[in-house]
């Protein structure tokens, strides 16, 4: 018997390792098979693209947004991933109410990880690969610490250009970029994902820029857009970096790394 808590406090009780797994999760299918259990994955979202050479042969059911329920139920799986803020609550009480197995993720600090490893590890039977994971996380984790400056640089990461958004201190973007050393310009906004002002920005002097290419595909095509943060110290000492946003947001087996990727960064 495998009794593991969820994100939202739900007990997820299976009487065996999964065996047929739909993730309506982008991150948390590539980290299935980072665990070594990707044979067990039935169905992906079209979003899913990481193994991208394993996931040829998956089955996609739709969107993060719209799965279809009757392709999932059709699958017949044991378990389905899904993520509090990246799938919807109608889909999650669709499947539910079918009586299919749902696990809810919903990690807002770096640390969250480790449980949601652990969680992932007990229901597929792949606890040793989760923790090696979990050692990798947590040994980065304290060369950070060890490495901490009292002055970190301020940073402007938009996730969303025309309007121009960003993200608060409630978010897990924030915290990557808080543990790997940097200061988010928009950490004190009320909403977790917020409208800005480039003026607004400015104002805030940020020291580095990052632009990730996910949700919102900035590219050197956007720079020119920046214009009004052209005096901002980050223009005028060129720290201005185009970024992979997996690297970012991704959470679960690529948390370690992405740590050490916006460290280098910052």
């Amino acid at each position: 018997m495998i009794v593991v808590r969820d994100a939202v406090g739900r007990e997820i009780v299976l009487a065996q390792p999964a065996r047929r797994i739909v993730s309506l999760v982008p991150s948390l299918t590539e980290t299935l098979f980072a665990l070594g259990r990707g044979d067990a994955v039935a169905g992906v979202t079209r979003y899913c693209t990481e193994p991208a050479a394993a996931l040829q042969r998956v089955e996609r059911v739709g969107g993060t947004k719209n799965p279809s329920v009757a392709q999932i139920r059709a699958l017949q799986p044991d378990l389905v991933l899904l993520n509090a803020e990246e799938n919807r609550q109608e889909d999650f009480a669709a499947l539910e109410g079918a009586g299919v197995n749902v696990f809810v993720s919903f990690p807002r600090r770096v640390r969250d990880v480790v449980e949601l490893l652990r969680c992932l590890g007990d229901l597929t039977d792949a606890r040793a690969a989760a923790a090696q994971r979990i050692e990798e996380l947590n040994a980065t984790l304290a060369e950070l610490a060890q490495r901490r400056r009292a002055s970190r640089p301020r940073v402007f990461c938009p996730i969303w250009k025309n309007p121009w958004m960003s993200f608060n201190h409630d978010t897990y973007d924030d915290d990557m970029l808080s543990v790997a050393g940097g200061e988010n310009v928009c950490c004190e906004r009320a909403e977790r994902y917020c409208r800005v002002t480039l003026e607004e920005v400015a104002a805030a002097q940020p020291e580095i820029i990052l632009l990730p290419d996910e949700p919102y595909a900035f590219a050197p095509k956007d720079l020119p857009a920046l214009a009004p943060l052209a005096e901002s110290p980050a223009c005028r000492t060129q720290r201005v970096h185009c970024i992979d946003g997996k690297a970012l947001s991704w959470y679960g087996a690529r948390t370690a790394a992405g740590l050490r990727y916006l460290r280098s960064l910052l």
